[in-house]
């Protein structure tokens, strides 16, 4: 069987994407070559790399697997197959420039001076808007360049606090990352390998799917059963079955985390008991 080349990241991505591992059952254990954990999946080569050294190795062939932001793919314009978006650490990269240089909340019509990390995205976003710019290459810490420096800045921002605490307002919104899972073109094209992937993106999605579910059991009396089915958010339908001595009915049912808040209570007003919730590691459609 052919080996799966995988890439984990470094840096802020690899404590999130560890975790979704070994929440889908997968472990790995650190070892002298920190570079190179070992994987509990067999005929899984793995090795840490930064996020966008996994894209161009996976643009390239060398690796078959690999988590990256969705930022650093359309940066490096290579050519992948996006498997799966875990939705974890987004961000959104945007174009900021300082509240005093902006005319009505808009850059000005002028010559400027943008500064960035992402090149490519950056002259792209300039020749778009049709600006009147020269592009500066940053290296790290591009925040600080206006307004001495630059006129403008083009930066990923999850929460925007670095950006107001520069005294920097967004005036226009690139594009939104994440981070996902990415496969190469030729890996895909391997029936083995493919398979293996999609088994993978299964698992890991399942996780994912949980993490937004939590499992609700209440009882309800007879007369009352089809009023309580009919307002659950069910993924298919709710799971049936009758009470010892005939009393009523235990109902379970996956539901959206987001909606206990107004899901308990109303539950309640329908003549639900004896409520339970609980945790979901894993839910496979």
């Amino acid at each position: 069987m052919a080996t799966i080349r995988l890439g984990l990241p470094k840096g802020r991505m690899k404590e999130g994407v560890f975790e979704l591992l070994g929440d889908a059952g997968v472990s790995l254990r650190e070892t002298s070559r920190s570079y190179r954990p070992q994987i509990s999946m067999e005929d899984y080569d793995v090795k840490v790399l930064k996020p966008h050294n996994i894209v161009k190795m996976l643009h390239v062939g060398r690796r078959d697997l690999g988590f990256a932001g969705a930022d650093w793919v359309a940066e490096l314009g290579a050519d992948l197959v996006e498997v799966l978006d875990t939705g974890m650490d987004p961000v959104r990269l945007v174009a900021a420039a300082p509240t005093d240089f902006l005319v009505d909340g808009a850059l000005p019509d002028r010559e400027l001076v943008v500064a960035s990390e992402y090149e490519r995205l950056t002259r792209l976003w300039i020749q778009q808007r049709g600006l009147r710019a020269t592009f500066v290459l940053s290296h790290g810490a591009t925040e600080v360049f206006p307004p001495e420096d630059a006129d403008c800045i083009v930066d990923n921002t999850a929460t925007g606090s670095t950006l107001r605490q520069n005294n920097l307002d967004i005036v226009d919104e690139v594009m939104r990352s994440s981070t996902r899972l990415y496969a190469s073109r030729a890996a895909m094209e391997e029936p083995s390998k493919r398979d293996r992937i999609e088994d993978l993106r299964m698992i890991l999605a399942s996780v994912l799917m949980a993490r937004k579910r939590v499992m609700l059991e209440t009882n309800i009396t007879s007369d009352k059963l089809e009023a309580l089915v009919a307002m659950l958010p069910c993924m298919r339908e709710p799971t049936v079955a009758r009470l010892h001595g005939m009393a009523g009915y235990a109902v379970k049912v996956a539901v959206p985390r987001s909606e206990l808040p107004t899901l308990i209570p109303a539950i309640k007003q329908c003549g639900g008991t004896d409520i339970v919730v609980s945790q979901l590691a894993q839910i496979v459609p």
